[in-house]
This record gives structure tokens, sequence and C-alpha cells, in this order.
């Protein structure tokens, strides 16, 4: 029998530390990783990264335990003088962190003995690409942490106010320019001027509390709960047979009192979905004429809808005609082979000018650049979606 090779011994023994992390690595993905380790070497950390994560990573989710876990085995690979002499790891032990306990053991991903390798995480580091269906309610809550760290800029809008300015501009500010001209006895040395100011847009979210949409609306309620508190000028509702809004009730601070008014102020949890008709309300009675003139606009649904699919068309045609930009935020999106060809989504498509994920905290974070991004990229992001 053959002795095993540098290359062999550490690929299998990599993919044995990738396995005991939770990653899914079938032998012919070892396989192909020795191939590529025969062809690249042993000696550059970069080459043998990409050899690793382009053989043994089949999913994106993935990449931050394939991260920490390559970082940990590669230190223990540069201690050893002679490849012949890498060991293959018999356990792999995982040490989540809360944040406190972080504070105090940054920096120690450490191995416990010759064969036992611990790879260390921050707790969020753990639920950034879990998909929010499987989150428990303590995950649920320690998500919201996240969440509030996330900045919901977007870019301003111009305001029918005057501010004062230094600089020429279209339109003089006589009353100042006056003002100095009796300082000056009449006489107008100096002209003053005043131009547009600027504000925040407002940001419009529709949550999708239906049946179909229960195993990520109480996540995503909890986003909503950290934008209306983090950040001005949001307005929040939900739609399902109805359409309810919550901004009042989301306004509290305290994240439990807030879901507690909400679910009390909402009766149509877990039910079905007229997105038409919860679309034309929100149009005649609050958005058309004020409230989603300029804003950006996000609509938090799977796009299943038991109404006439014609009827959203028309509805999100009147949405997008006032709103500055229209965002869909679909969770079943990161599903493999996914086309929006469900009734609702499908109809509302030619009307969405980003057609994004909302499945994780990692899509979560991905939203909040594409509701900050300053330029309107309509029909560019919905391309290739």
């Amino acid at each position: 029998m053959s002795t095993p090779s540098p290359a062999h011994k550490m690929a299998v023994t990599f993919a044995r530390i990738l396995r005991g992390a939770g990653v899914d690595v079938p032998l012919d993905s070892v396989i192909v990783f020795v191939g590529a380790l025969s062809r690249v070497g042993l000696d550059n950390r970069d080459d043998v990264y990409w050899a690793a994560y382009s053989t043994l990573i089949r999913r994106h989710e993935d990449t931050s335990i394939f991260d920490r876990a390559f970082a940990v085995f590669w230190e223990q690979l540069i201690q050893i003088d002679d490849a012949e002499q890498i060991q293959e790891t018999e356990s792999v032990t995982l040490l989540v962190d809360s944040d406190d306990e972080q504070d105090d053991k940054s920096g120690a991903d450490t191995i416990e003995d010759e064969n036992t390798i611990a790879l260390r995480f921050s707790s969020i580091e753990t639920l950034r690409e879990k998909d929010f269906a499987a989150y428990s309610e303590s995950e649920l809550r320690e998500a919201e942490q996240f969440m509030t760290s996330l900045r919901l800029a977007g870019p301003p809008k111009r305001s029918l106010r005057l501010q004062q300015t230094n600089h020429s501009a279209r339109r003089q500010d006589i009353r100042r320019t006056m003002r100095a001209a009796l300082q000056n006895d009449r006489e107008p040395i100096e002209r003053f001027w005043r131009e547009p100011s600027t504000r925040l847009r407002r940001l419009v979210v529709l949550l999708d509390v239906s049946g179909s949409m229960e195993p990520y609306a109480r996540a995503l309620l909890r986003f909503m709960h950290a934008a209306v508190v983090g950040r001005q000028r949001v307005e929040a509702f939900t739609l399902g047979t109805r359409l309810t809004r919550i901004t009042k009730e989301l306004a509290n601070r305290d994240p439990d009192r807030a879901l507690a008014r909400t679910s009390a102020q909402v009766s149509d949890w877990s039910g079905g979905t007229r997105l038409g008709e919860c679309l034309q309300n929100f149009n005649d009675n609050w958005g058309v004429g004020g409230m989603a003139r300029g804003s950006i606009f996000v609509i938090l649904s799977d796009g299943w809808d038991r109404g006439d699919p014609h009827a959203l068309a028309a509805q999100m045609a009147r949405l997008k005609r006032v709103a500055f930009r229209v965002i869909w935020v679909n969770p079943l999106k990161v599903s493999p082979g996914y086309a929006p060809l469900a009734r609702g989504m499908a109809a509302a498509m030619p009307y969405i000018d980003d057609f994004v994920e909302g499945h994780s905290l990692e899509a979560l974070r991905e939203l909040t650049e594409v509701i900050s991004r300053e330029s309107n990229s309509s029909r560019r992001a919905v391309s290739h979606a």
C-alpha cells in the first residue's frame, strides 16, 4: 500500500474539519481537492485557500465557517516543519461566544490537543447566514441587536424649504441682503443667497403576514422595529387580508413591548393574502397622495396571492409612478432554481426596481446597501433576478 502524499493528508484532514463544523463535504470533492493541491502545492496560503474553497464549498452560507476553519488549520500547518508530519484531526469542537465572552476571548482560536481543533465563533457569526425559518426565539432576540446596527440612510430628497448658503445660488435672500444694507447706510455691499435644503427620504415598509410568510414574518417584523426606532421618517404596515398601519406600535424602543402591541393590533396573522386589495387601500388612503411620493418603498413578501393579479399589477403601477424606488424583498429568492412564477410575484415584477433576498441577516445587510444607494437603478436590478 502506497504512503499518502502530504497533499492527500492535508485534503483528508481539512475535509474532516469542515465536516465536523457542519459543512457537507462529499468524497468526490475531497478527491478533486487532492488533485488541486498536487498542482498548486502547499507553500502559498492563497493558492491553498482557493483550491480548498473552489472544490469543497458548495453553499455561500458555509463561507464564514470555512474561513475560520481554514485560518485555524493553516496556523497549525505552518508550525509543522515537515509536511509528512501532518496529523489527521480526530475531532472538531465548535465554541460559540456571547458578545461579552468574545471581548474576553478574542483571538482564542486554539488547538485543544494534537488531535482536536477548536473553532471559536461569535454568536452573530453563526447566525449571519442562517435562514430565519430555522431561528429559535432566543436567536431572534440576539439577531435584533445586529439589525439595530444596520444603517438605513438612503439618498436625500430635495425639500421645498430654503436654507442659507454662502455661495451664489439661483435665489437671492432678499431679507438678509436688505438687513445688511440697512446696517451699512442702505448700501447693498453684500448679497446673500438661499438654496433648497435636503431631507431624508421617507422609508415605507410593508410586511406580508400571511400563512406562507409565517416562517419569516417574525424575524422581518423585528427588522421593521429596528428601522422604525433607528431612523427618522419610517412608516410600517402589515398586509394579509387587510392593511394595518403599525408605525405607532413599533415606535416603542423596548422590542418585546413593541412586538406585543403590534401582535394585538394586527388581526390577520397567518391568514390569506390579497396583495392587490391591500395595495389599493394603501394607495387610496395613504400613498399616492403623500406618503409614497418620493419615498423608498419596500415590500417584504413571497408573492403568493389569492387575489386578482391584474389588480395587483394596476396598484403596483400606481405606486411606481410616485415612489422614488420600489424594492421587493422575497425570502424564497435564495432557493436554488427559484423563478418569480407565483401569480402575485409575476404580476409585480415589471414595476420593481430591486428584487432581493430577505432570508437571513446577511441578506438584510445587503438590503440596507440597496436602500442606501444614491442612484435609482430601475430595470437593471430586476433583469438579473
